[in-house]
């Protein structure tokens, strides 16, 4: 998910303005039914009807938003049908190199990691958004976002949403430890060491799981790669780097029982299983956290008053039972620099449907979706809706941790990196014990071939 040198920056100051001037299927989200202040422009041309392709990745985009979507599309352009595919986040950086190079099997909108969208833009693949740009939010949208979607000048792709990871604990696990929320990065380590059982894990660390790994890497001061001239270099050897990766190994030996050759897909599970007592995860994870002592056992597909009752009841438990709180850094004063998630939107250059893919970019930055990712708990791609988040503790630990977050390197070639696997087979290497120090170094040296070439 690519962000470029400045993105966190320009998170921070957006959130902090809002937050100055603010007062899965079961997460809360409005009616699907299309409003005034959805509908797309009326300076906009009237396309030839047609059943357009949106490509949404992984389950951050609920299904009554998708809804939503699907719904007010159909109804703003008469005659045309909107299908939404989910992809897998992983391996989606092959699958769009070949959908994207082929007018047949192109989407006609994509969602591509913040991380992922210069390689994408700056190959063309991407149609230009300048013409609806300020009708997209213009200067309101994530900055940072933009800059990703960017190229000579032209903008190529535009925010979704963003997110930053926090951390999610169960109050009874603590209670029974008798331990308490962790003020500062060493103090995490020590806490999830004492709430590691032989059935437990103190915290649930996946071997690949490189987006969390990296927040140890950026608090001590490291990055992943850096630019020297005109060229990129791996940074994982230096000494800041090896720091944190050290604190990483000691977490993946006395304090998890993740398996070494899984990622960071879906951590809510084992926390939900009883078998971890930490994960983290963007906070709009906190809707698909289900405790066994919660749960109501509602079908799906109950749409009752009474089954939606239960909803409501079963989130309340568990969110008496489950805490969340930003990753503290090196001191008690500061939130340790997490990885900054989220995503872009871009229409291929290859799709046939241009107008209509303008159409349902409309819809998905008017008021009202955008209002609903905020109450979904993701910062929305218009920074002037972050406030819809609310202020109860999810927000205020996203707020919290995306404030102090940071992103992967502004690298054009950085897509690859993550589509080679690259930094989760170093990971991986870690939680099976490897030479912290040669490890790195060896890394280093892919990331370094592969960001030049």
């Amino acid at each position: 998910m690519k962000i470029l040198r400045f993105a966190a920056v320009g998170v921070a100051a957006a959130l902090a303005l809002t937050a100055c001037s603010s007062g899965d299927d079961n997460k809360p989200a409005d009616s699907a039914k299309p409003s005034a202040s959805a509908s797309a422009s009326e300076s906009a041309a009237a396309p030839e009807a047609a059943t357009i392709k949106l490509w949404l990745n992984g389950t951050d985009t609920p299904d009554a938003l998708r809804e939503y979507l699907k719904t007010t599309f159909e109804a703003q352009n008469p005659g045309s049908k909107l299908v939404i595919e989910q992809q897998d986040w992983n391996g989606l950086v092959p699958r769009l190199q070949t959908a994207l190079s082929s007018e047949d099997q192109t989407p006609d909108l994509v969602e591509v990691g913040n991380t992922q969208s210069a390689t994408f833009t700056y190959a063309g693949a991407f149609s230009d958004l300048t013409d609806i740009f300020p009708e997209l939010g213009g200067d309101k949208l994530l900055p940072g976002f933009v800059e990703a979607g960017t190229a000579d000048g032209k903008v190529m792709a535009v925010p979704y949403y963003s997110g930053a990871r926090a951390v999610f604990y169960n109050k009874d696990m603590f209670t029974a430890a008798g331990v308490e929320v962790p003020t500062t990065l060493a103090d995490f380590t020590k806490v999830a060491q004492k709430l590691n059982t032989d059935k437990v894990s103190g915290f649930w660390f996946p071997g690949q799981d490189w987006y969390n790994g990296a927040t140890w890497i950026y608090t001590n001061g490291g990055n992943l790669a850096v630019q020297d001239g005109d060229q990129w270099k791996g940074a994982l050897s230096s000494p800041e780097s090896i720091t944190g990766l050290k604190q990483v190994q000691e977490l993946f030996k006395t304090a998890t029982h993740a398996p070494a050759d899984s990622d960071s897909n879906e951590p809510w599970v084992p926390f939900n299983q009883g078998k971890a007592a930490m994960f983290s995860a963007p906070t709009w994870a906190r809707w698909s956290i289900d405790l066994p002592k919660c749960n109501e056992g509602v079908a799906a597909d109950d749409k009752s008053a009474k089954a939606q009752a239960k909803r409501v009841k079963q989130q309340a438990c568990n969110e008496e039972h489950t805490g969340v709180f930003p990753m503290p850094g090196l001191d008690s004063s500061k939130v340790a620099t997490a990885f900054a998630g989220g995503s872009n939107l871009g229409i291929p250059a290859k799709s046939k449907h241009q107008e209509l893919a303008k159409n349902l970019l409309r819809i998905i930055f008017s008021a009202d979706f955008q209002n609903q990712l905020g109450k979904n708990g993701l910062i929305p791609g218009n920074t002037e809706y972050a406030t819809s988040m609310g202020d109860d503790v999810y927000a205020k630990a996203a707020i919290a941790a995306a404030l102090g977050a940071k992103l992967t390197p502004a690298a054009e070639n950085w897509a690859t990196v993550e589509g080679d696997r690259i930094l989760e087979d170093f990971f991986q290497k870690l939680a099976t014990g490897a030479d912290v120090t040669k490890s790195a170094a060896d890394a280093d040296k892919l990331i370094s071939d592969t960001l030049n070439k």
